[in-house]
């Protein structure tokens, strides 16, 4: 048995390592020429797959050492996480692409991914370099697609993260978590930290709640359709990441009326932003200049995201091997593993 004490005073999970693989490692295709393994006793690689290699120790994969198969592509493509209405989204990020065009001199195209799998399958493929993983599914986009994070959003003084909520109908039955017993659950996805992971480990071990044996799980894929399903009494509750909650209800996606909270954990990083191994690191180098140094004054970044509970206000420097630590750690104790297929 692991335990593991998860970043807050009070809250502490005894995970017993129910069977949770993802089964989104199933789903890799190597649809496009893949680069070739990096063998060889100078290629340290910890959980990384075979095509990568870790010589500095920071997690993840290295630049490729030989400059063919380095990218400097005329046109970057860059995506938001598939959590929400792509549409939204896409204004969102306009001007941040467009100073992210100015600043390396490069056409910037959107993506809208609807999935996990099509996000870590497209970068894996070579078809997207830049990018926003959920928390949850940062480790495996690290250890399967070349994702190299380095910015994270975060208040004006440095503060960052979310947290996981179980929420139910306010009107409804159900006060506490042992009231779930034989109801309906909602969880995103087998990736999700906050949408599945957390909660299924808090369920079990602190509530002796299984799913299947003491409540109905279901999977709506995405933390604004678990929001929506329990509003709108679809699911009797639903596991999201608060973050996505709170900006629904800034704009009046959902009412904030209909909801109640049974639990809250303690904070999580959120969303990691970072760039595909294979670019060039001259590219790379301005990617994340673009991203330090965007303005956000003004911008419809700070209007859409300064309304989380923790204000995210700024692009701040992260590191994998730090920030995602309890993260992997949940993931070990779970029996995760980031097989590439």
């Amino acid at each position: 048995m692991r335990r593991i004490m998860m970043l807050a005073a009070g809250l502490f999970l005894a995970l017993a390592a129910p069977s949770a693989g993802p089964a989104l490692a199933q789903a890799l295709a190597q649809a496009q020429p893949q680069p070739a393994a990096q063998g060889g006793a100078d290629c340290p690689r910890g959980a990384l797959d075979a095509r990568y290699c870790d010589r500095d120790g920071d997690m993840v994969a290295d630049e490729p050492t030989e400059a063919r198969q380095q990218i400097d592509p005329p046109v970057l493509v860059f995506a938001y996480t598939p959590v929400e209405d792509p549409a939204v989204y896409r204004r969102v990020w306009q001007g941040f692409m467009d100073h992210l065009a100015a600043a390396t001199g490069k056409r910037v195209q959107f993506f809208s991914v609807q999935s996990n799998a099509a996000q870590i399958e497209a970068m894996r493929a070579g078809r997207l370099h830049i990018t926003g993983f959920a928390s949850g599914v940062v480790p495996l986009a690290v250890n399967c697609a070349g994702f190299v994070p380095f910015a994270m959003m975060a208040s004006k003084d440095g503060a960052f993260g979310y947290a996981m909520e179980i929420i139910v109908q306010k009107d409804g039955p159900i006060q506490r978590i042992e009231d779930l017993r034989g109801r309906t659950v909602a969880f995103t996805a087998e990736t999700s930290n906050s949408g599945y992971k957390a909660p299924s480990a808090l369920l079990a071990q602190n509530y002796g709640l299984l799913a299947g044996r003491d409540y109905k799980p279901a999977f709506s894929g995405r933390h604004d359709n678990s929001v929506i399903g329990v509003a709108n009494r679809d699911y009797d509750a639903a596991a999201i990441a608060n973050s996505v909650m709170f900006r629904m209800i800034q704009r009046r996606a959902v009412d904030a009326n209909a909801l109640r909270t049974i639990f809250r954990s303690p904070n999580f990083p959120t969303t990691a932003y970072g760039t595909v191994n294979t670019l060039s690191p001259a590219l790379q180098a301005k990617i994340r200049a673009a991203f330090f140094s965007f303005p956000w004054e003004g911008s419809e970044l700070l209007r859409e995201f300064s309304h989380s509970q923790v204000p995210q206000e700024k692009f701040i420097p992260v590191s994998y091997k730090d920030q995602w630590q309890i993260v992997r750690e949940i993931d070990a104790a779970m029996n995760v593993t980031y097989s590439c297929r």
